[in-house]
């Protein structure tokens, strides 16, 4: 495994839309790898394809509970709301009061290619909803609060 550079805002590659991951090989399974090994070294919950340079729909994230890798995630279904002060780590320091679903169910892909379903509330709900934003080039601050 290898850290990678984390890109902070002001770099293009966040503001643009991955494109779906097709190949399932051992290169995917070595950028997952690297990513989790940077997202722990950064003590973040999560970590987005683009947030280390690459144009595709995979992310990690761990708010605990283990190691969750998500190729080509799509919502499905939210409940409820939350609302409390999020960071990222491409945004290092700044923190802003977002809203976000309560509840969260996402279908994806794993590192195989094979068919997942994840559920998340609270934390869990919150950084699978700030990673598959990455994916699609939005950042929590395009959802801040800011009065």
């Amino acid at each position: 495994m290898a850290k990678r550079n984390i890109v902070k805002l002001g770099d293009d590659v966040l503001r643009k839309v991955c494109r779906t991951q097709l190949t399932f090989d051992e290169r995917l399974h070595q950028t997952l790898d690297d990513m989790a090994e940077t997202m722990y070294e950064a003590e973040g919950v999560g970590l987005a394809a683009p947030q280390v340079g690459i144009l595709r729909r995979y992310c990690v994230i761990d708010v605990g509970d283990g190691l969750i890798e998500l190729v080509n995630p799509v919502i499905d279904e939210t409940k409820g709301e939350q609302e409390g002060d999020e960071g990222c780590l491409s945004l290092p320091g700044r923190y802003e009061c977002v809203k976000r679903p309560m509840y969260v169910k996402v279908h994806a892909q794993d590192r195989n290619g094979n068919n997942i379903i994840v559920e998340g509330e609270g934390l869990k709900a919150r950084a699978l909803c700030h990673e598959i934003d990455h994916l699609d080039g939005v950042l929590f601050i395009d959802k801040s609060e800011k009065i």
